[in-house]
């Protein structure tokens, strides 16, 4: 799409100011926090929410509420092809820059132990409080239909936890991946995957985002209650497209938009639950065809509600007509 004269000089003007370029090079990394951001600019969050307003209006950046947070990242209009211009020959060894980046990393770094912190205390009885809010054994059931009852060559669990997928669909597959940032977590997952007599198992610390795993090799990818500790969670999805072999599944358990504020600080949630929309489009932009997701309601009013969300990659189209 074209921009207009007028479109032009207003994303001119609104990135043509040293902060404003800084945020929008921050958030060409990733969606960020108001907080954040002032972390990072050491600038007040008024300061910082008036740039963004202004980053807002010319249609740079889209803003997101979550809980009693707000996020933003960079907008996906016509404005965006000239905003890429702009920032693709900026040099990330400017000292400014730089500095940026530094801080964006005692974010990240923050997160990490602030998780790390908490899945600590709690990896013995993660489980438990996994299922606090609803019933495990419908979860389970309702993942079990969702994963179809072919049989798999490999099945990769993404942020793998104390196992609990690995030996709920272990017995479908030829081969086991599970993969988490926990070495507690891991610890749990050895013995629960051995004790299930599950041997061609493999576990690994590795980030999801950057898994290592080779492209279209695993027929099923699952992603259980992972993306709403993630600061980016659509690149997530996109990494797991990546690694699904031609017709394979991905599948996402997580929860709806929920009010549960407290779980943020209590149990280092970063997204308070997730739309069918918005998952709708990360699953579409990284290849895949969703299907209808699935709901489950909690017992009480109060509780979270969860969600499964299954898609499946395309197959290429020579492939198809044979």
């Amino acid at each position: 799409m074209k921009l207009s004269a007028k479109q032009a000089v207003d994303v001119l003007r609104a990135a043509g100011e040293p902060t404003r370029l800084r945020i929008l090079a921050l958030l060409a990394r990733e969606e960020l926090a108001v907080m954040e951001l002032s972390q990072i600019l050491d600038q007040s969050q008024p300061r910082v929410s008036r740039h963004l307003k202004l980053l807002s209006e010319a249609g740079l950046v889209e803003r997101f509420p979550d809980g009693a947070w707000m996020f933003y990242r960079l907008a996906a209009g016509d404005e965006r092809g000239l905003l890429d211009q702009l920032l693709a020959p900026l040099d990330h060894d400017d000292p400014v820059l730089a500095r940026d980046a530094e801080r964006l990393a005692t974010v990240h770094g923050e997160r990490l132990e602030a998780a790390g912190d908490y899945f600590a205390r709690n990896a013995a009885r993660w489980d438990e409080l996994r299922s606090l809010y609803v019933p495990e054994a419908a979860v389970e059931a309702a993942i079990l239909k969702a994963a179809g009852s072919e049989r798999l060559g490999c099945l990769v669990d993404l942020g793998s936890g104390t196992g609990r997928m690995l030996t709920l669909l272990g017995d479908r597959a030829d081969m086991l991946i599970g993969l988490d940032l926990s070495q507690q977590m891991l610890n749990i997952a050895r013995r629960q995957t051995r004790e299930a007599g599950l041997e061609r198992c493999v576990l690994r610390h590795g980030d999801i985002f950057a898994t290592r795993l080779a492209a279209a090799s695993a027929d099923l990818v699952v992603v259980h209650q992972v993306l709403h500790y993630l600061s980016d969670p659509a690149k997530a999805v996109a990494e797991a497209a990546r690694i699904l072999a031609p017709g394979g599944r991905l599948l996402i358990v997580d929860f709806a938009p929920h009010r549960l504020e407290f779980l943020r600080e209590a149990h280092q949630h970063r997204r308070l639950g997730f739309s069918d929309a918005e998952m709708a489009r990360w699953l579409e932009a990284a290849g895949l065809d969703p299907a209808a997701p699935v709901t489950l309601a909690p017992d009480s009013a109060d509780g979270l509600t969860v969600k499964i969300w299954v898609a499946d990659k395309r197959r290429a189209r020579q492939e198809e007509a044979a």
